[in-house]
């Protein structure tokens, strides 16, 4: 969040096949483009059979953001987002390569789901496309995963993403570019098997009309329309003379398909492969395409963010009602560690920070949603409820943030449980749980009872509380609480003493 939104945002998608970056003005919250880029990395070619990232590719790669670094390393922090899709969700190497990507882009970037990816897909094509469609199928295949949405106006109502793309089907299916008809089949099935679990879900009786969402179906569109084989997007009846040009050549290379290009060349038999599947399972007939994509959705998600309409605070309102928290406990929580970080503020930069407030506010919130599991060990539920759901809006980091501060938030601390969060997190996290942690010992009795005014210091890995003078000797558990505080934190190398 920011006090004056700024004058250009920017948005980044690392996808498995491409790179993409769009440019916009920001004024009065109206959106212009005023800048597009686009590179073909082909990140997902360069996963190996263990799911290490080659440094060939790395360094592709790298190349490719230094030069979208160039345009947008001015920007101030909170106006650019960047997010990595379905390679990096399962390069095992990807925290090294983000390092680098970061260093190269001049902004964080963050991994995040493929049911968030499909979410993001769906709000970029619905700010991009009218339609008076009731209920809209939208569909974007990548590079290793393909997300299918059913939505109306600018909400999705099912979401979901699988795991096949362009170029994991062509690698499978179409190694080094051979084509055969047995291997379309193969690579055809394989799709629909994919597909079977929500061929229901997603069949053309539950929406009123399809949209495509990506390059691949842009690219057979075009194609089907270069040729006459379509005149409307695509059609079924064009993709089945696609398919029967496709398999009478046996490479890819022999195609010679007019509107096809070049750089689509190696990937284009898994996109058709995927894209005939989903027609035949889920009897669509006719696909318009959209050039809304993920990027377009990351800037309408960034702006609602600038202007105080953050998709995260929504969720996770959704959760706490889900699991039916006590609001006023929470609000008290919220309240003390509010006092806290002003204290705290002149002296440390991450108390002033609008950011941290905004996690410590979720993590109040959200740290008891693990009782409704079991009251044994509830921070342990929490945590894993939070590390683990579909959450809209949050990336991977930040739900693993989310999910430090929840799993540390009472009992014993270790510091290590933050060794894996990103910088400045890994330094910051352990401070924002000491503060969570203090207010919920202060209010573990749970009454109305206002707290009395205290003060809190913290020196070096040494907090200090200073309550009214017989204050805690009139609240012997309170008093109790503390020292049992002081023991449990003393593990993490953290000091406190109160008065």
């Amino acid at each position: 969040m920011q006090n004056t939104p700024p004058e250009f945002v920017a948005a980044v998608d690392l996808g498995s096949n491409s790179f993409h970056m769009i440019v916009c003005s920001l004024k009065n919250n109206q959106l212009q483009t005023i800048d597009r880029l686009k590179e073909v990395v082909r990140l997902a070619s360069g996963l190996n059979a263990d799911q290490i990232l080659d440094e060939k590719t790395q360094l592709h790669a790298l190349a490719c953001l230094e030069r979208f670094g160039q345009r947008i390393h001015n920007f101030p922090a909170g106006s650019v987002r960047i997010v990595g899709t379905n390679t990096l969700r399962m390069a095992k190497n990807a925290g090294e390569f983000l390092i680098k990507a970061e260093q190269a882009l001049g902004h964080p970037i963050h991994i995040i789901s493929g049911i968030e990816e499909a979410r993001l897909i769906y709000l970029g094509v619905a700010h991009s496309l009218s339609s008076n469609a009731n209920l809209r199928l939208v569909m974007d295949i990548g590079g290793g995963s393909t997300e299918y949405i059913i939505g109306a106006n600018d909400t999705p109502l099912e979401k979901e993403s699988l795991h096949m793309g362009c170029i994991s089907l062509s690698n499978s299916f179409f190694k080094e570019g051979y084509i055969s008809k047995t291997a379309f089949d193969q690579a055809t099935l394989f799709a629909e098997q994919k597909l079977e679990p929500f061929q229901n879900t997603f069949n053309q009786k539950n929406w009123d009309e399809a949209i495509g969402a990506s390059g691949s179906l842009r690219s057979i569109a075009k194609v089907l329309q270069t040729n006459n084989w379509s005149n409307n997007g695509i059609t079924k009846q064009g993709l089945e003379i696609l398919v029967a040009h496709l398999t009478q050549h046996k490479h890819i290379n022999e195609l010679n398909l007019p509107g096809l290009d070049t750089d689509r060349l190696p990937v284009f038999a898994g996109g058709l492969a995927i894209v005939y599947a989903t027609f035949k399972s889920l009897n669509i007939d006719q696909m318009t395409i959209s050039d809304g994509a993920l990027r377009e959705g990351l800037i309408q998600d960034l702006v609602g963010r600038l202007y105080n309409h953050d998709m995260r605070s929504e969720t996770v309102k959704a959760v706490t009602k889900r699991y039916r928290i006590d609001k006023k406990h929470a609000k008290r929580i919220k309240k003390t560690t509010h006092i806290m970080l002003s204290q705290l503020s002149t002296h440390y930069s991450w108390a002033n920070d609008e950011t941290c407030m905004q996690f410590l506010n979720w993590a109040a919130d959200l740290h008891e949603i693990g009782i409704d599991i079991a009251h044994s060990q509830y921070h342990k539920h929490s945590a894993y409820i939070i590390g683990n759901a579909d959450l809209a809006g949050f990336s991977q980091q930040d739900q693993l943030l989310l999910a430090s501060i929840l799993r540390s938030h009472r009992r014993k601390l270790s510091k290590t449980i933050f060794n894996e969060l990103p910088s400045p997190w890994n330094i910051d996290a352990p401070y924002l749980t000491l503060i969570l942690r203090l207010a919920v010992v202060l209010h573990r009795n749970r009454t109305r009872q206002e707290l009395p005014d205290f003060e809190i210091q913290l020196v070096n890995s040494k907090i200090i509380l200073n309550f009214p003078d017989a204050w805690l000797t009139n609240s012997p558990l309170t008093h109790a609480d503390l020292i049992l505080e002081a023991d449990y934190i003393k593990a993490a190398g953290f000091k406190l003493e109160f008065s």
